[in-house]
């Protein structure tokens, strides 16, 4: 298990897999590349795909821009710890580590469940967008509450947050 002397480590399977599963799936053929694994660009893709998933219970719902509402992304920061080849299971795990008043920063595992280990990992900061303006604006209050609580949920995890430091809230 990761500790917090461990800084910057990245928590383990056993640590991510008790987390709620997100876009679980097999890899594809269609998503391998020539080198025989998982295209870079569907890992990003599937780590987002389990991102929004995970807002949804939180009231973020998939077609929120019919509402007037949407979510933007900010910022990333990749890691690639290990392949995915073809038929590997695979799944997302989310990790919210805080929130402004109008953005938040999360972490997305995605885990390679064949051979139980981290396969990825995408930091992330994402915006809460008004469709009429198109501009960032304050969460609803109800979506806040429902992120906060998430978030201090997450912050009890008996594992570090692997943030790059390379980014943070505003």
């Amino acid at each position: 298990m990761s500790t917090p002397e461990s800084k910057n480590a990245h928590p383990t399977y056993a640590d991510l897999v008790g987390l709620p599963a997100w876009a679980e799936q097999p890899v594809p053929v269609a998503f391998e590349d020539a080198n025989g694994h998982l295209n870079v660009r569907h890992y990003t893709g599937i780590a987002s795909e389990g991102l929004d998933y995970s807002l949804v219970e939180l009231g973020i719902p998939q077609m929120w821009p019919a509402e007037g509402h949407a979510i933007f992304s900010a910022e990333h920061h990749l890691t690639y710890l290990a392949e995915l080849r073809t038929g590997d299971r695979m799944s997302a795990r989310v990790r919210l580590l805080g929130r402004s008043e109008r953005a938040a920063h999360a972490l997305v595992y995605l885990l390679d469940d064949t051979h139980e280990r981290v396969s990825y990992v995408m930091e992330e900061i994402f915006l809460h967008i008004d469709m009429e303006t198109r501009k960032t604006a304050p969460w609803p209050d109800d979506v806040a509450a429902n992120l906060d609580g998430r978030i201090a949920e997450h912050a009890e995890l008996p594992f570090a947050a692997d943030v790059s430091g390379s980014m943070s809230l505003r």
